[in-house]
């Protein structure tokens, strides 16, 4: 044993967005990350991030009970294992805890960093190597208001940050969402990608309906229209239109990928790494649907850098990935806590150099950012 886990810490930080971002069960104005620091005994220190969508509106972890799951039962099963044996920590934790996947995914992330930052090697060379080092990333236009949206799509073309554009639909009327979509595509044109994503919003008639209209529109793919229980629905939707249907809020992990091949459920995967539990289980459920013909896409619960960067590496290892990446989530927000924000351009997010992640934490920003900063009776001091 080289190292052992010496200690860990999970810190909430609430970012401040550079505008309001509208989904069907929400509207976020900041987003919360929560900040996981293994340190070891070697002296090396891995970092991770879980962040969800929305508080509880988008699933069953808040960023508050993120941190209540590692501070209470997660990390004191981790303190002096074996640091280097990254697969074997998590067997363990999957032992202690079911489910609590944003948190195990964090933890797993931090190990990953440590032993690649340990070892010298960047992250995607310790899962086995990068198939692409640059990946294409889409725009989430979430104003709600058409002429702005086409304008801000206009903008980021012209600046060649993104080409393909994601619209959140499902809170207002169906027709309305559909013309608002339609008028969207028909301004860009085949200059851009335009796909939807209704968060679960429509029943099977609604959605029947809706992709109809919006198939018609040259809509280029409708992300989980229906709710994610509801898989018969979404076999019968995928059977009976052209354009590709997405599977996000109803795809976990391996267990889930195999229910949806098995109903021809789906044409697209959404991989999220939080979700799945982990950059080891996103492969397992990638495989899963690589091997049955289904289409891949690197999904995002609106990160910062670190997790942007952790599902970075792991995309990038992928060996298909068809549908691109939407690992926009620093782009939203108005600052971040690391030292180097991730580079964007020519329509693609470009995966860092260095070890590990390579990334590295703003120790200011951190101390600026963290949500019990007002409590700290110490400037910088790291609590408990």
């Amino acid at each position: 044993m080289n190292a052992t886990v010496h200690s860990i810490e999970a810190v909430l930080v609430d970012l401040p967005t550079i505008r309001a971002h509208q989904l069907a069960m929400a509207t976020m104005r900041q987003q919360t990350l929560v900040i996981v620091r293994v340190r070891c005994s070697d002296d090396v220190e891995g970092i991770g991030e879980a962040t969800t969508i929305g508080g509880l509106s988008y699933g069953d972890e808040s960023p508050e009970g993120i941190k209540l799951t590692i501070d209470t039962y997660l990390a004191p099963t981790l303190i002096g294992i074996d640091a280097t044996n990254v697969k074997a920590a998590m067997a363990r934790l999957n032992k202690v805890a079911r489910g609590n996947r944003f948190a195990k995914s964090a933890l797993e992330t931090a190990l990953l960093d440590a032993e690649a930052k340990r070892l010298g090697v960047s992250l995607s060379t310790l899962l086995g190597g990068a198939v692409r080092t640059a990946l294409p990333v889409l725009w989430t236009l979430a104003s709600g208001e058409t002429k702005r949206d086409i304008d801000e799509a206009e903008q980021l073309l012209a600046e060649r940050r993104h080409d393909t554009f994601k619209l959140k639909i499902g809170r207002r009327a169906l027709r309305d969402d559909v013309a608002h979509a339609a008028a969207i595509k028909r301004a860009l044109g085949e200059r851009a990608r335009v796909t939807v994503d209704v968060n679960q919003a429509w029943n099977e008639a609604e959605a029947a309906n809706g992709i109809a209209m919006l198939e018609a529109a040259g809509i280029d793919l409708i992300e989980q229209p229906t709710p994610r229980e509801q898989r018969a629905a979404l076999s019968r939707l995928a059977a009976r239109f052209v354009v590709p249907i997405m599977a996000d809020e109803a795809l976990t992990g391996p267990a889930d990928a195999i229910e949806l091949v098995r109903g021809a459920s789906v044409d697209v995967f959404a991989l999220k790494i939080s979700k799945a539990g982990g950059i080891y289980e996103t492969f397992r459920t990638a495989a899963i649907g690589d091997a049955a013909g289904v289409a891949l896409y690197g999904g995002t619960m609106l990160e910062g850098s670190i997790g942007t960067t952790a599902a970075a590496h792991c995309f990038a290892a992928l060996p298909q990935l068809a549908w691109g990446t939407e690992l926009f989530g620093p782009l939203l927000l108005k600052d971040d806590i690391v030292q180097e924000r991730p580079v964007y351009r020519d329509f693609i997010l470009q995966l860092p150099e260095g070890a590990g992640l390579g990334v590295a934490i703003d120790e200011d920003k951190l101390a600026h950012y963290r949500r019990d900063a007002k409590r700290m009776t110490v400037p910088g001091a790291v609590s408990a």
